[in-house]
């Protein structure tokens, strides 16, 4: 999309709407998380301890999920979950190119292909329609997005697993709170990996966990993600006396610390006031910018539930004189942060270099990476500051319309 050379912010003389910025994605911690990290570090146990057990059965409790493994990134989850599955070298996965780097990196860190599958206009979650036109005798995986904390079309995902032989890893990392068809996300796949990265639902400031019913899979992710060890490290050191370990498979280092599970304790335990609170920004949001030129997300349907983790406008460009990278600078000048999630990952120099994407290969994500803005949706926002952006996106956007 060409830039739009005659497009100007801020206007001479103008004020800014807001002259303290607003961060995107700012963390909402609080005092409980501050003394229990304090309490982390007067213990002495920063490393792999007690805090990451808690942390673990808090979160497997919330998700229903029969075993949850935490680690230092959802990144690490997917990279763990796809060679538990069976995913080796020479194998094709499947999966969306509207989406982080990380989800394909994890496939290319494995020797294997990702193999990307359109998004849908709509919703922006991976097409079960383009993805069974993908398969092949070599695909041994989908790893389909929840995107933004929308659920994707897990029932269908499903049985194309089934009856092509596939496996099923769910990059959860938007979607916590998500629900598809009565079944919480963290129950359905093979594996699901969730990221408490700073600007989650729920933060360690780097952290991530995998939820499975397989206790196959979860004793291997076990033993893969602290290096390959057959003892946890709180356990070999513990008051209970030195543990031998062995070593029974070349692991990694992907362990959580205590320090980062004394963050996501508190967190947890308040992620469905969260959910709530950004529900009404998300309301306030929706009714605030029906009239402007931009698509907002759409309702989940009966039977999911949305974790509300972006509220991601669509700009009309075709109506507007300025692109988004133009308006998202716009609103920067007006003091309000905002981001992109995303461009479309075929369109990046590694992956149209490494396997010759074009552009049309994927016409929905690339139509979406060019429009999609994210606005500040922190449950720490205060009324105030949701007025701000509300005001500083009508400005902008009644300014750039045609």
């Amino acid at each position: 999309m060409p830039t739009r050379d005659a497009w100007q912010w801020p206007l001479p003389g103008a004020q800014p709407v807001r002259e303290d910025y607003l961060v995107f994605g700012r963390p909402d911690i609080r005092e409980e998380e501050i003394r229990e990290v304090e309490a982390t570090l007067r213990s002495g146990w920063l490393g792999t301890g007690p805090r990451v057990a808690r942390f673990e059965e808090a979160f497997r409790d919330y998700s229903g999920a029969r075993f949850a493994m935490a680690l230092n990134s959802c990144t690490a989850g997917l990279h763990l979950s796809m060679i538990a599955v069976g995913v080796t070298a020479g194998d094709e996965v499947i999966t969306c190119p509207m989406t982080f780097a990380s989800t394909a990196n994890a496939i290319c860190h494995l020797g294997a292909t990702p193999v990307f599958a359109d998004c849908d206009r709509r919703t922006l979650c991976i097409d079960p329609d383009d993805v069974a036109r993908r398969i092949t005798p070599r695909t041994r995986a989908i790893v389909p997005i929840h995107f933004a904390g929308r659920a994707a079309e897990m029932n269908r995902l499903t049985d194309l697993a089934q009856a092509h032989g596939l496996k099923i890893v769910e990059d959860a990392a938007h979607a916590i709170e998500s629900v598809h068809q009565g079944r919480k996300i963290g129950t359905i796949g093979d594996c699901t990996t969730f990221s408490f990265y700073v600007t989650k639902n729920v933060i360690t400031g780097e952290g991530g966990m995998v939820t499975t019913n397989d206790p196959a899979i979860a004793d291997w992710i076990k033993v893969a993600g602290l290096h390959g060890l057959t003892q946890d490290a709180w356990k070999r050191f513990s008051d209970e006396g030195y543990r031998h370990y062995e070593v029974i498979f070349p692991g990694f280092k992907y362990n959580m610390m205590d320090l980062q599970a004394a963050i996501g304790i508190h967190q947890l335990a308040r992620i469905e006031a969260g959910w709530k609170r950004r529900t009404q920004i998300w309301q306030r949001y929706a009714e605030a910018f029906a009239d402007l030129p931009l698509g907002i997300p759409p309702e989940p349907p009966p039977g999911d539930r949305h974790a509300r983790h972006l509220f991601i406008i669509l700009l009309r460009i075709e109506e507007l004189r300025a692109t988004r990278d133009q308006v998202l600078q716009a609103l920067h000048a007006e003091g309000i942060g905002s981001g992109v999630h995303y461009r479309a990952l075929h369109q990046h120099p590694y992956y149209s270099k490494r396997f010759g994407f074009r552009p049309d290969d994927y016409p929905n994500a690339a139509w979406a990476g060019e429009r999609t803005l994210s606005l500040p949706l922190s449950p720490r926002l205060s009324d105030r500051d949701v007025e701000d952006v509300i005001t500083a996106v009508r400005k902008v956007l009644t300014a750039a319309a045609r």
